[in-house]
């Protein structure tokens, strides 16, 4: 069946009049019929059900039937990454729906070499990317600020999975006990399970070495490494977001 996100509020009875790009979508795109039922989402009350009483050219309305499911929310979970090239953000931004975020932060690090972003078009992919996963909840795309900006504003509250190699910086020591940055699923082991949690990942070409002084150096960072091979930076957002849903995410056994 087809879904919907929209602004308006749901309740029974509700008569909806979609906005032209979604009247667009469901009657030119979807080629919907009047008297289909579609499924609609807002973010606030869960999905409705709900029946096209018109679907031309001229005229798109809905009346909304009935609840199907209640809101929910997804794990506390943030993706901060850094802009790369325009296709794998928007690859990047898709993964980060499908996998559970509830927030995309895009950041500029001294080593950033993008084309510039365009949030309302990642936003639009985001909104695509929970229609068809079956989210309840749509995730904002942050506007681009400096990483060190970030940084500065952080809610320390909020734990930071930090992926790095320390690629040209062989130098450095984690606080591990060989100095280095432990497997993300053994550094996540035994954090408590409600907390609120951010991973970030940087450019194609890494942090460099101030950058990681400094988030080494913070109390709320947890360094990871996401194995032996070096990634790209949309295949290191599929791979840390699937091991921290496995550690501590929805993706855990539920007790029966």
């Amino acid at each position: 069946m087809i879904r919907l996100h929209l602004p308006d509020d749901l309740s029974a009875g509700a008569e909806i009049t979609p906005a032209a790009p979604q009247a667009h979508y469901l009657v030119s795109v979807m080629r919907a019929k009047a008297g289909e039922s579609v499924l609609l989402f807002n973010g606030r009350d869960g999905e409705w059900r709900a029946r096209l009483t018109a679907a031309d050219r001229r005229a798109c309305r809905l009346v909304v039937e009935a609840l199907t499911r209640p809101q929910t929310a997804p794990p506390d979970l943030e993706l901060v990454v850094a802009l790369v090239k325009r296709a794998r953000l928007e690859t990047i931004v898709e993964k980060a729906v499908e996998l559970g975020c509830r927030r995309i932060r895009l950041v500029v690090t001294r080593r950033t070499h993008a084309d510039r972003a365009r949030p309302p078009r990642l936003q639009a992919i985001a909104t695509e990317a929970a229609e068809q996963t079956g989210r309840l909840d749509v995730p904002e795309v942050v506007e681009p600020e400096k990483l060190d900006a970030v940084l500065d504003g952080w809610d320390a509250g909020r734990r930071l999975m930090f992926c790095d190699e320390a690629g040209d910086d062989p130098g450095a020591e984690w606080g591990g006990s060989d100095g280095r940055a432990r497997p993300a699923l053994e550094a996540l082991s035994g954090a408590a399970e409600s907390a609120p949690w951010a991973v970030l990942i940087g450019p194609e070409g890494g942090f460099d070495p101030g950058e990681r002084a400094r988030l080494r150096g913070l109390s709320f960072v947890t360094p990871v490494t996401l194995g032996p091979r070096i990634l790209r930076a949309d295949t290191a957002v599929i791979a840390a977001l699937t091991l921290w849903q496995a550690a501590l995410g929805d993706w855990r056994p539920t007790e029966s």
